[in-house]
């Protein structure tokens, strides 16, 4: 092998090593490789220092709100070693206009993909700050306040990255516009349905966790108010998902919001009962309703023990009062204990309750009476015919 022959070799080496990829010299790309592996395996320790100092200053404050914050940005606090290794590899790097151009806009889509991403984790800390207002919001609406913002970051997140790589938004928002009006076509009970659960969460008619009925459609607990059907939870435990413009347009009852609860009964004793065993009876539940602290007072709501008519088969007491609780369970108990009461109330003052009955009375007929005989082709009766003496 000649000296010549060296020296070629050694300039092809030195050709490959200058122009190993693309043009950029090899020891760049490895030198590029060692500072991306280096913020790699220190991303830890980084990220570890970024959050104690800013731990650090949180804690100075008096509210928690940053501190759920700060905790919410440890996925992207956790890239930003990342992209600072990105940045700086790409920085040792002899790019041409072309490439420099490529790798700028990685850095910045890098970079704009940590900022929204940190917007988005810090909606839900947001939307407990928001629980403090909920004098003026609902917990469903601060749900979907919280939803919006999310989707609004993720959208403008996005937006933001395509200008970055030349994409035009203008244009494409204004062909998804035609697009969403040939779909929303197609879509008006979607809408209606999204806009009938903004008038339920502004009307405020029942919250997650009520009691509501709704005639004709549904019976039991809310559980959740969708953006396009709500989650009712019926007493045996199965799950009905109702169109939010079904409960729009029906009339909903909502038990949980009942101040107290009624009680309304026509007890029926017999008509053997004497005068003073009606007062007594009367009396006795009177004491008994307006004594009890399971019942609200006649001072708050309207509560009466009164002789109320003469029945079919008995005469009637009207029993009108409401119980303190609202509680269904804590309710029948209440109940279960007035109704033994006037049990014992009805034995004690010597009389007994009624029971539908009909009395038939038959009127005795005299032994001259001789019913008349019937007409053969009307049915009815015709007068007897006269004796007629010869």
């Amino acid at each position: 092998m000649t000296e010549a022959e060296l020296r070629d070799f050694w300039a092809l080496v030195t050709d490959v090593w200058n122009n190993g990829l693309y043009g950029i010299d090899i020891g760049h790309i490895l030198l590029a490789l060692l500072i991306l592996a280096g913020f790699l395996l220190t991303r830890d320790i980084i990220t570890r220092f970024i959050l104690n100092r800013v731990r650090a200053w949180a804690e100075r404050t008096e509210t928690t709100i940053d501190d759920a914050i700060i905790d919410s940005l440890h996925g992207p606090i956790r890239l930003v070693p990342v992209i600072m290794g990105v940045f700086f590899a790409t920085s040792t790097l002899q790019l041409d206009d072309t490439a420099y151009d490529f790798a700028n806009r990685i850095n910045r889509s890098l970079i704009a993909f940590a900022i929204f991403w940190s917007l988005y984790r810090a909606s839900d800390p947001v939307g407990q700050l928001l629980q403090k207002a909920e004098r003026f919001l609902t917990t469903a609406i601060i749900q979907w306040l919280t939803k919006a913002l999310k989707v609004a970051f993720i959208l403008i997140g996005a937006a933001t990255i395509l200008e970055i790589w030349g994409i035009q938004v203008g244009p494409l928002v204004a062909g998804l516009g035609l697009f969403g009006v040939a779909v929303a076509l197609g879509a008006q009970d979607l809408f209606k349905n999204l806009i009938a659960g903004l008038f339920l969460l502004g009307e405020r008619r029942f919250h997650p966790g009520d009691w509501i009925l709704v005639a004709g459609v549904v019976e039991g607990t809310v559980e959740h108010i969708g953006f396009r059907t709500t989650k009712v939870r019926r007493f045996d435990k199965a799950p009905v998902y109702v169109p939010n413009a079904a409960l729009a347009d029906a009339a909903v009852t909502n038990f949980s919001r009942m101040t107290y609860r009624r009680i309304k009964w026509m007890i029926g004793l017999r008509y053997d009962s004497t005068a003073e065993q009606l007062e007594t009876v009367r009396t006795a539940i009177e004491d008994y309703i307006f004594g009890s602290q399971d019942f609200v007072s006649p001072e708050d709501t309207t509560t009466m023990v009164r002789i109320d008519r003469f029945g079919a088969s008995s005469i009637d007491i009207l029993i009108y009062c409401f119980t303190r609780t609202t509680n269904w369970l804590e309710w029948l108990a209440i109940k279960e204990t007035l109704l033994l009461a006037i049990k014992r109330i009805v034995e004690e003052a010597g009389t007994d309750f009624a029971f539908p009955s009909q009395s038939l009375y038959v009127e005795a007929l005299g032994t001259d009476f001789q019913p008349a005989p019937l007409s053969p082709r009307t049915g009815g009766t015709q007068p007897a015919p006269e004796t007629v003496e010869s």
